[in-house]
């Protein structure tokens, strides 16, 4: 269970990693632009058979000159040292995005759907990685729920907010 503690991580960002920032236009055009900058993310994990327990991450977010996101998390989780996470996120098609992310064991695909954004990918441990990023009004925070399954059977989940710092 020890991938499960590493992979409700991206929750706590997020961690899972990006949402649209409706009150800005650019943010519209390039939802990516919601990370540029720093982002707090709180969160609480639920482990099967395991004490709930809280989840921080700091984001450090740069829009390269291709467009794509390179985001440097802190990653604080109760009772485990600090640790650093890496995205590197582009787009691929309207609506689509594709990166990588240090803990992942394949490539990181996002999609928006109906005002909101779904992140899948794999992780050490066989482990499949859900996560939902809802903006919420003003722009400058999403909801996150995340949920990772093994074998089709939900092992974990995380509900938290991210915010837009600067």
């Amino acid at each position: 269970m020890k991938a499960v503690h590493r992979a409700v991580g991206p929750a706590a960002f997020a961690a899972v990693l990006f949402s649209p920032v409706a009150a800005r236009a650019e943010s519209q055009e390039n939802p990516l632009r919601f990370f540029e900058g720093v982002t707090e993310g709180v969160s609480t994990v639920k482990q099967l058979l395991k004490k709930p327990f809280r989840a921080r991450t700091v984001g450090h977010g740069t829009i390269g000159p291709d467009g794509s996101l390179e985001l440097v998390q802190q990653v604080e989780e109760e009772g485990k040292p600090p640790k650093s996470r890496r995205w590197h996120i582009r787009q691929v098609a309207p609506g689509r995005y594709s990166g990588t992310m240090s803990e992942a064991s394949s490539p990181v695909v996002i999609e928006a759907i109906d005002g909101r954004y779904r992140f899948r990918f794999r992780i050490r441990g066989s482990l499949a990685v859900e996560q939902w990023l809802t903006p919420l009004p003003g722009g400058r925070s999403a909801r996150s729920a995340l949920t990772v399954r093994k074998l089709g059977v939900a092992v974990a989940r995380s509900e938290g907010l991210i915010t837009r710092i600067r």
